[in-house]
């Protein structure tokens, strides 16, 4: 598959560009976003998202990982990221996003969900796709919740992060039109 760009009426999807480390570096550094994501570093570097971009391209390619950038469809402003991770073997895929502190409240995190999700369910034909949050930050779940996605489950005590344990609380959606 080639590089993808989705659009929506306020966001274009695309592919990270190498002269936007600065800017991610400058969103994710920042403890509000490391503190509800499972995986990010804190601090986090111009280097860190040099690494974390390294291969995106080659995901995508490859049909592996679709890791976008949440931008304005007009200005360009960077405002997040988006992923999908298909799992093909299972017919089902894993949602995460993060939204830069400035651009929160805006409903851009939902925006950008429903259209990965559309994508993930026309372009790809998954059966179902999935996504979880910490329950420390319930403003996510409201973003899948918007999305159309519906809550599934709590995994209790689940991830050790700052020296608590946080239940990670999981939500889904089925495909309406799968077709095996």
């Amino acid at each position: 598959m080639s590089v993808i760009e989705l659009t929506t009426n306020r966001l274009k999807l695309r592919l990270f560009q190498e002269e936007e480390a600065e800017h991610i570096a400058a969103l994710c550094n920042n403890y509000a976003i490391y503190r509800s994501t499972l995986t990010m570093p804190y601090p986090y570097t111009v280097d860190d998202a040099r690494l974390w971009m390294k291969n995106h391209r080659k995901n995508i390619e490859q049909d592996k990982r679709y890791e976008l950038a949440v931008t304005c469809q007009k200005s360009g402003m960077l405002y997040g990221a988006i992923m999908l991770n298909p799992n093909y073997q299972h017919k089902h895929g894993e949602m995460a996003y993060w939204i830069g502190e400035p651009y929160w409240g805006k409903g851009y995190g939902t925006e950008a969900l429903r259209a990965m999700i559309d994508f993930a369910f026309i372009e790809k034909n998954l059966h179902r796709v999935y996504a979880r949050y910490f329950k420390s930050n319930p403003a996510s779940g409201r973003v899948m919740e918007k999305a159309g996605m519906t809550k599934e489950g709590v995994l209790k005590d689940h991830v050790y992060k700052e020296g608590a344990f946080e239940d990670l609380v999981y939500y889904g959606m089925v495909n309406p039109t799968y077709t095996a």
